[in-house]
């Protein structure tokens, strides 16, 4: 019980205390990897506390992956890192080479005292359901990128409510969770109409969205656009076998159609830009020499990254919708 001090007129919550006394015990070398920390009850009657303001101090070590607990035997020490002050649950859908640079972004903003454990889902309810069940009470925070699974919002409320942030995708089952999110009806719409001086020569507007991981509102914002507009357009779930027309416009969400739409266009001798155009979903680097420069709309990355991670340092519980613009190239 020397490990733990507590004193009623320090200012300090009580189980604070407790959280402190352990840090300073495993920094001193009084406690070492394995060791068995003094029970909950022992904790309770030395110090005359409520066995919730024990546990409330445990748990919160435990989420920071310095101890553990075996049912029935006790809490024991994990790690003897104390400078990790949040441990952080990362789940992705995938990664790509804008995730990547959310991902690093979040990493430089979020300081050297968390740790951040990356986990992907890759669109796979069970998949997704195992890592949070897995996951739950381990962390101190839980990053969720739900995508467009129609289960997630019930596999997501397993998890501390006050404990879990919504990244990228949202939906009206997760609007209780802080989030930084896309708005695709908006940004695809808005994306277009700032490009519709460019758009206004061609025929016809294609988007090829095959609505398996793409974000439903890109459909949406795509659709009113060209209706508000007066726009002929066409939605195709695939470029496979089809030849371009003169004329057309093509709206790509996924980077494996965009190289099908360029190739073919080769095939057919069409000078991108002039017989045909295309707007690219989510920028990345190549994208600015492919072909002279290809048109995008997308959402700032590294922007996300830095939002989300003020918000969990600042302990902040918002809603922001983070900025989205279309940037000109050749391709259109």
């Amino acid at each position: 019980m020397k490990l733990i001090s507590i004193h009623n007129n320090k200012g300090i919550p009580k189980y604070q205390q407790i959280i402190i006394s352990i840090e300073v015990a495993l920094q001193q070398e009084l406690l070492q990897k394995g060791d068995r920390l003094p029970s909950v009850n022992k904790v309770r009657l030395e110090f005359s506390l409520s066995r919730d303001t024990v546990l409330l101090a445990y748990d919160e070590l435990k989420k920071r992956g310095i101890i553990y607990a075996i049912p029935g035997k006790g809490y024991y020490v994990k790690s003897v890192e104390v400078s990790i002050k949040q441990k952080i649950f990362l789940l992705f859908d995938e990664l790509n080479i804008f995730k990547e640079d959310l991902y690093n972004s979040f990493l430089e903003n979020i300081g050297t005292t968390a740790q951040v454990d990356i986990f992907f889902h890759h669109f796979n309810v069970p998949v997704f359901q195992k890592l949070i069940h897995d996951s739950n009470g381990n962390y101190t925070k839980y990053i969720i990128m739900p995508t467009n699974l129609e289960e997630a919002a019930s596999i997501i409320k397993t998890l501390p409510v006050q404990d879990v942030y919504i990244l990228d995708q949202t939906n009206p089952k997760l609007l209780n969770y802080p989030a930084v999110y896309q708005n695709f009806v908006k940004d695809i719409y808005e994306g277009l109409l700032k490009g519709k001086s460019k758009l206004n020569k061609y025929k016809k507007l294609i988007m090829i969205f095959p609505g398996f991981r793409e974000p439903l509102g890109m459909k949406i914002g795509f659709e009113k656009f060209c209706n508000d507009h007066a726009f002929e357009y066409e939605i195709i779930t695939e470029f496979k076998n089809r030849n371009i027309t003169t004329g057309e416009v093509y709206i790509i969400p996924s980077d494996r159609d965009l190289v099908s739409v360029i190739e073919k266009a080769k095939i057919q001798n069409l000078q991108l830009g002039t017989d045909y155009g295309i707007i690219s979903y989510n920028e990345t680097p190549l994208k600015k020499v492919v072909e002279n420069g290809i048109t995008t709309i997308s959402t700032h990355f590294e922007m996300m990254g830095q939002l989300l991670a003020q918000m969990i340092l600042k302990g902040k519980k918002e809603q922001i919708e983070n900025k989205s613009d279309l940037i000109l190239r050749n391709s259109l």
